[in-house]
């Protein structure tokens, strides 16, 4: 079975760049370009990971991954944070809010399927 992945960011660029990676390495990929737009697609389908920035419009993603893991769905859901913050503290609240993994942009897409090979189980 395919795994599906979320993406969350609201560069359209970056989702391309992304989704290309995932989508080569035999993902299937959905696309969300906030927060809140990626709790709409949270919507009780299976979705095995989450990609997500920090820094968007209408929901950042640290609002998002705290919705996250109250949702009864998707709550064990890996959440990866892939965004330019870099801070020690930003890194922290992330961990916190229960971000899995955290990829600085801009990325390097062996990187980034490292990270997602990790956490979604063959």
């Amino acid at each position: 079975m395919t795994k599906t992945i979320l993406i969350v960011d609201d560069s359209i660029s970056l989702r391309q760049v992304v989704r290309m990676t995932l989508a080569g390495a035999g993902y299937d990929v959905l696309e969300a370009g906030n927060g809140q737009e990626a709790l709409e697609v949270l919507d009780g389908r299976k979705i095995h990971l989450i990609v997500s920035d920090v820094n968007m419009p209408q929901m950042d993603g640290i609002e998002l991954l705290k919705n996250i893991k109250q949702h009864p769905h998707y709550k064990f859901t890996p959440v990866i944070m892939l965004t330019t913050e870099s801070s020690d503290d930003k890194k922290r609240e992330g961990k916190e809010a229960g971000a899995r993994a955290w990829v600085v942009k801009p990325f390097q897409p062996p990187v980034l399927l490292s990270a997602v090979s990790k956490l979604i189980l063959p």
